[in-house]
């Protein structure tokens, strides 16, 4: 076949023809080269312009100002998809300094928001945990005795020692609040934020459970003794209390009601519908997410705790340097009980077991800072007792905040570790599709 004589201006602006082995050609080829030719040469001359008119419509700065926007509104709602917990508390404590329930329903408010969110917070964890791996961890005897010395032992005596310096100027500080202080060293750990905080960290959170059990247990023989002891070294601000008649029993009674009720019970109940309906239970708390109770719960007693506060005037008997006093030794005292934990704890511990030692080690239940300074002393008038709870209020709202912020930091610490994880199970799958095996879930 030959081929048709092209004009020479044609054959300057196309490639030879001798570079193109013949076989390759065919007429219909050369036919749609010659037709799409003209297009091609005209869009090739044509894009600087078009590139020109859309640089000039959208300039370079305009586009780099949009993106900056877009990622700026995307970190928005990355902030408050992460960190709803923490936003909901502020418009929950600015709520409740300005409208509060009324004095003939505050006992009973009290009574039922405890009772009812610490339960529902506990039968949501025994809904979530597996019953193998907390008694797992409740075997770790080595485990809950450095939590529990520093819960009890390293926070009082640390707080003792800035008491003692604060003591030192008699017409610094009020000496309600410095006594206020003292509870909250020799507090357990949380029962409710410290457990929802480590699941939302990625921590253990079973052995989180496991160690405000034992620390619920402990309060109401460790708590009373290590107060009287810090009390019992003469210092002024100590004069003002009335001792009582160590009334003891009914601390016994009061710590172990609530934790029957509010705990043990819920718990129980959690487990035992985990372990006879796993999938059903598994698709609501997991699927559904409805796991979220629990920090809806925490919502509510972090409600009643400020709602109380604001009702009662505490804050108003306080002079405002005392209440900044108290915002800045609370920061510090958090950040001082979560170093030495920290530190103490990487050095032999895996980090979700670290992650679920940090939340538990600085965290104190106000809870049992209200039980025990209620029945512990005598002839205390409300407002010297609402003084007593204030740095307890305080530290709680700090705790929780401070306690949020950290869940980022421990999910990006914990995420190479959990990466590593996924991988091995991905490896382990094959594997056990090809023995007929199918590699243990656990929850």
């Amino acid at each position: 076949m030959q081929l048709p004589t092209a004009h020479p201006s044609e054959v300057s602006s196309k490639a030879s023809i001798d570079d193109i082995p013949r076989d390759a050609i065919q007429p219909e080829t050369c036919e749609v080269s010659a037709k799409k030719e003209p297009a091609y040469v005209e869009h090739k001359h044509a894009s600087p312009v078009t590139n020109a008119s859309r640089s000039e419509e959208h300039p370079q700065g305009a586009e780099t100002g949009l993106t900056r926007l877009q990622e700026a509104v995307g970190m928005l709602k990355w902030f408050v998809r992460d960190q709803w917990f923490l936003i909901a508390m502020g418009f929950i404590i600015l709520i409740s300094s300005q409208v509060q329930v009324p004095d003939a329903h505050q006992r009973v408010k009290r009574t039922v928001i405890t009772y009812l969110s610490v339960s529902v917070i506990f039968f949501v964890n025994g809904c979530t945990l597996s019953t193998r791996i907390l008694f797992e961890n409740y075997m770790r005897w080595k485990l809950h005795a450095f939590v529990q010395l520093q819960c009890y032992l390293v926070t009082s005596a640390a707080t003792f020692g800035i008491v003692s310096l604060c003591a030192t100027n008699r017409n610094f500080m009020d000496p309600w609040l410095l006594i206020g202080f003292l509870f909250i060293g020799t507090a357990p750990t949380t029962m409710s934020s410290n457990v929802v905080m480590t699941r939302q960290a990625h921590g253990n959170p079973a052995l989180t459970v496991v160690q405000s059990i034992i620390g619920q247990f402990l309060c109401p023989f460790l708590t009373p003794i290590l107060l009287q002891m810090y009390l019992s070294s003469g210092a002024w601000y100590s004069k003002v209390l009335a001792r009582g008649d160590d009334n003891y029993g009914e601390i016994y009674r009061r710590v172990f009601q609530q934790l029957g009720l509010s705990l043990f019970i819920p718990m129980a109940i959690g487990q035992i519908v985990t372990n006879l309906f796993p999938k059903p239970t598994k698709k609501v708390f997991v699927d559904w997410k409805m796991s979220k109770l629990a920090s809806i719960a925490l919502l509510t007693l972090i409600w009643q705790t400020f709602d109380q506060a604001f009702r009662s005037g505490a804050f108003d008997t306080v002079k405002p340097s005392n209440i900044v006093f108290i915002i800045f030794i609370s920061i510090a005292l958090y950040f001082i009980w979560l170093g030495i934990c920290f530190w103490s704890s990487i050095v032999w511990l895996p980090r979700k077991d670290t992650i679920a030692c940090c939340y538990c080690c600085p965290a104190k239940a106000l809870a049992m800072v209200v039980s025990v300074s209620s029945v512990m002393f005598i002839n205390i008038s409300p407002i010297e007792q609402s003084k007593i709870q204030i740095p307890a209020i305080i530290y709680q709202a700090f705790q929780v905040a401070i306690g949020s912020f950290l869940t980022i930091l421990f999910r990006k610490w914990v995420k190479p570790l959990e990466d590593e994880e996924d991988r091995e199970k991905e490896a382990e799958a094959p594997e056990a599709k090809k023995d007929g095996t199918v590699p243990g879930n656990v929850t």
